[in-house]
């Protein structure tokens, strides 16, 4: 029997699964070009993990080309309106990789003027005349005002939301290398409960009594001295239970392990609230651009809300520029170095602390009065029932008149207490006593 000759058709067939079946054998073998960061000869485990993080938030949300291990890295970041590109050398990328350490700052000599900008988000029906009334001539301070739902306005963030940090974030890749000495972060509000009482709640006293000097030195520093709410001890990112008062606590834990993948989930989070705050351009800077625009991301991607997005950060500012996870400085030191209002030390602070609260306490007890006699004169003049009279007493008769008198006195006693300790903060060592740093003559504050 004659065997039938193989089809010449099936050649071209065999050939190619031939090749491609040693191909397949011997890839193992081939080399393989790799991507490798170095780590600082002394970096520890948790060191390395923070260049970990580093490493992946530098790739997130951007294109990157790796010609090979000692050629650059091309970075292409989204902005608001246009393109942004970026192009690191070898040596760049490696210090943007680096572990970040937190150090004091170091002020400028006495008479050095340093340059300001206000940062402010707003929306089109918030009034923010007072910044313009109060720093449009200034030569120092600058301001920078985004409407952030207004798409044709000057300034305005890529998506309004997260409140004032896709604001404060924006401003800060915007600007990254044009950056003042000290750059304030506030809200649209002049007056604020959340502002310093004992500068009248007033936003123009709290920029324009701000030390610069404390900022250089800090390099990250609350705007709000008071601790009540945020310390010493507020978010507790384990929390399962919802409070209606905190009510970002529960969502907490997974967007730490989402912003800050290798950094493990504090107990507590805690500094004065309410996401008002100055830095420095060099404690700014101490951070890669590349970890301002991760950030910013994932606030445009996170599926949290606009108002829960914005309360997360609220609690974790510190944390980006500080490493702490709890930044409480006293309320004494906060208003003595921060603002030049020192009332000699903690004692003392104390006692003005006790008798404004006094003060209060008998302003709140007087609006009681009166809201009760003003009931009782109000049933009386309609003959109301007795069981139907909402108060059942007429309030002691004169008693408005002795709260008011106490009151009068109180405030007399507290306005010249911190008159005296705004006189006193205008000396250079007096502030460096109080805050227990060292000073000697000539330095400034």
């Amino acid at each position: 029997m004659t065997a039938m000759p193989f089809p010449k058709k099936w050649i071209p067939i065999l050939s190619f699964l031939t090749v491609a079946f040693v191909f397949w054998l011997f890839k193992p073998l081939l080399p393989v070009p790799t991507v490798t960061w170095e780590y600082p000869a002394q970096a520890g485990v948790g060191e390395r993990a923070r260049i970990d993080a580093g490493t992946q938030e530098v790739v997130a949300q951007q294109e990157v080309v790796v010609q090979n291990t000692s050629t650059s890295v091309k970075e292409v970041a989204q902005t608001k309106d246009t393109q942004m590109e970026v192009v690191e050398s070898e040596e760049e990328r490696q210090k943007n990789l680096r572990v970040q350490v937190f150090g004091p700052g170091t002020p400028q000599p006495v008479g050095y003027q340093y340059t300001k900008t206000l940062v402010v988000p707003r929306t089109m029906e918030e009034d923010t005349s007072w910044i313009i009334e109060n720093f449009d001539e200034s030569e120092t301070i600058k301001h920078a005002i985004y409407t952030v739902d207004d798409l044709d306005s000057e300034l305005h963030p890529p998506k309004n939301k997260g409140h004032e940090v896709m604001v404060y974030l924006s401003y800060i890749i915007d600007h990254y290398h044009n950056l003042s000495d000290v750059n304030i972060f506030m809200h649209s509000h002049r007056y604020a409960w959340h502002n310093n009482q004992l500068l009248d709640l007033d936003a123009v006293q709290m920029v324009s009594r701000l030390s610069s000097e404390r900022v250089q030195r800090e390099g990250y520093m609350n705007m709000r001295c008071s601790w009540d709410p945020g310390c010493p001890s507020w978010m507790h990112p384990g929390t399962v239970e919802e409070d209606i008062n905190k009510q970002e606590e529960t969502m907490l834990a997974k967007s730490w392990s989402e912003l800050f993948p290798l950094d493990p989930i504090p107990y507590t989070l805690a500094q004065p609230c309410c996401a008002q705050f100055a830095i420095s351009r060099d404690r700014i800077r101490s951070l890669p651009l590349a970890r301002y625009v991760y950030y910013r991301d994932w606030l445009l991607r996170t599926s949290l809300s606009d108002y829960i997005s914005g309360r997360v950060w609220e609690y974790v500012w510190q944390f980006v520029f500080t490493g702490q996870n709890i930044v409480c400085p006293k309320e004494h030191v906060c208003l003595c170095d921060g603002f030049g209002v020192c009332f000699g030390g903690e004692e003392e602070f104390n006692h003005y602390a006790q008798k404004n609260q006094e003060r209060i306490s008998l302003e709140e007890e007087l609006t009681a009065w009166n809201g009760a006699n003003d009931a009782w004169n109000a049933e009386e003049e309609r003959n109301e029932p007795e069981e139907n009279r909402i108060v059942k007493e007429a309030p002691e008769i004169g008693k408005d008149l002795e709260l008011q008198g106490r009151i009068n006195a109180l405030t007399a006693w507290c306005d010249a207490k911190k008159q005296m300790a705004k006189e006193h903060g205008d000396v250079a060592m007096n502030r460096a006593k109080e805050a227990g740093r060292p000073w000697k003559d000539g330095d400034g504050f």
